[in-house]
């Protein structure tokens, strides 16, 4: 068996890396849902007696958790298997001593052997750890390229202690062994070869708490952090986790060249910090051109650092609205989170500014100031071309929806027409309440948006449809053609129920 299993190992090794290499290039990747949906249909072939219906190498952590409990569960719940039952089968047998003896098989999945370390049987579990005790030291490399992710899921488990520090022991052997790129080498460190890409390879793989795994064991290890390498993986990586992770031992090593590479990170938390560290470095008069970041944090952070160096951002952020060649939506944001009342009349008047983005942030900055805006005005704003406008509009009219023609609202909620238009209508139309939020919700329980349709469908559930609960809006009858409209909604005795509320009783 452990001469099998590395075979398998080495089988599956090249695509499992070349997997990690494509969803990297692609930005791709299956998530946890999906890849779950995935393990419980492949094992639902599995027991219709579709033998090669196993998760290939590479398919995920949560493709093969998935897959193994939904064969257990199926199995014990009745469910004869195929026969002769392939291996991946009785490895999840509800008999431990099935298990235990599948374990013997050549063809056994790695994978479900990870899995079985976990086992609530004493001798399943024993076994599955010997076998792979072994294969970490006969193949390491191989090993904890296919199985670390899984194996940190596994940790999780009441009894996953035991793979979880074999894993990271390996992976610090490995790290030992060689002089990995990622850190300074030392006079006499060996020269980087094999030992050490298989953690240089987790710290590019597509799941995330690998990657944060990984980022952990690099920077504990032996030889100091190259500074600028750790600020390019900081800037580079999308996870705020090893981002973070990442950013720290950058800033750790005290070394002024890594702050431009964070300060033009994609992470709002590491261009910040990028941006706080300009003051260390005596270059705070370089906050001033990160006042109208995209990010809040990112700005708040320029405001802080431009007030160290003896400047006001507010008189910046006034400067930078009125530039003739047009505010960004950013420095206008950045002018209403200074708080300032003399910038209302400012903001208003940006209200009617050509850009859409423009005109969104001076509306999000009025209503953060609570700043009065009249009804007309945000009126017409909801009918806005720019998305982001009539969403805006509609936020600031929630406080008014009470007073609004909801005739006028209603008259936007046809599917043909602005999907952002239609629900900003509706979120309206919600805050009303009442028989005129029922009615809205029932014309869009099938709209093509699903957003949009399921929200319409949760307001309908949730009606407890009482003629009283409407207080003389709407007759019964109303009320009854409204109910027939969204049965579908309702299961048979939720459906009995409220007829019977309505006075149906036929």
């Amino acid at each position: 068996m452990p001469g099998t299993m590395a075979a398998a190992y080495d089988r599956g090794s090249e695509r499992l890396r070349e997997g990690w290499r494509q969803m990297n290039r692609t930005g791709t990747g299956t998530g946890a849902g999906t890849d779950a949906a995935t393990g419980r249909a492949l094992a639902e072939e599995l027991l219709d007696g579709c033998a090669a219906a196993v998760p290939a190498p590479g398919a995920g952590p949560d493709v093969w958790l998935a897959f193994a409990e939904q064969v257990r569960s199926r199995a014990h719940g009745g469910r004869r298997p195929p026969v002769p039952a392939p291996p991946a089968l009785r490895l999840c047998h509800p008999r431990g001593w099935v298990r235990e003896a599948a374990l013997a098989e050549p063809d056994a999945p790695a994978e479900l052997v990870a899995v079985l370390t976990t086992d609530a049987a004493a001798p399943v579990r024993d076994r599955a750890r010997a076998l792979m005790e072994h294969a970490l030291v006969a193949r390491p490399e191989a090993t904890l390229r296919a199985l670390t992710p899984l194996a940190l899921r596994l940790g999780r488990r009441s009894r996953g202690g035991w793979i979880l520090e074999r894993f990271e022991e390996a992976l610090r052997r490995q790290a030992a062994a060689a002089s990995p790129w990622w850190h300074l080498p030392g006079p006499s460190a060996p020269p980087h070869g094999a030992a050490g890409a298989v953690l240089a390879e987790l710290l590019d793989c597509p799941d995330r708490q690998a990657r944060q795994f990984a980022v952990r064991l690099a920077l504990t290890g032996p030889g100091r952090a190259d500074a600028l390498e750790c600020a390019r993986r900081a800037a580079a990586e999308p996870d705020p986790a090893a981002a973070g992770l990442w950013t720290d031992a950058a800033l750790a090593a005290a070394d002024d060249t890594v702050i431009d590479v964070l300060a033009g990170a994609r992470t709002p938390a590491v261009r910040a910090a990028g941006v706080t560290a300009l003051r260390r470095a005596g270059r705070a008069a370089e906050g001033v051109s990160h006042l109208a970041d995209r990010s809040a944090l990112v700005r708040s952070c320029a405001r802080w650092l431009v007030g160290q160096d003896g400047g006001d951002p507010h008189e910046h952020y006034r400067w930078l609205v009125r530039d003739p060649a047009g505010p960004s939506p950013y420095a206008v944001a950045g002018l209403a989170e200074c708080g300032r009342g003399e910038d209302t009349d400012l903001l208003r008047g940006l209200v009617a500014h050509p850009a859409g983005p423009v005109r969104a942030a001076a509306l999000a900055g009025l209503r953060r100031r609570d700043a009065v805006v009249a009804d007309s005005v945000l009126l017409a704003l909801l009918d806005d071309p720019t998305p982001s406008v009539a969403r805006e509009a509609s936020l600031g009219l929630l406080p008014a929806a009470g007073r609004l023609d909801p005739a006028h609202l209603a008259g936007r909620l046809d599917p043909r027409g602005p999907l952002h238009i239609r629900r900003a209508a509706f979120r309206l139309l919600r805050a009303r309440g009442g028989i005129h939020a029922l009615r809205a919700a029932v014309a869009l329980i099938n709209d093509w948006h699903p957003r949009t349709r399921e929200t319409a469908r949760t307001v309908v559930r949730a009606c407890q449809w009482h003629p009283a609960q409407f207080d003389g809006e709407a007759d019964r009858a109303e009320l009854a053609a409204l109910l027939k409209r969204s049965a579908k909604l309702f299961g048979d005795y939720e459906l009995g129920l409220r007829r019977s509320r309505l006075g149906l009783t036929t």
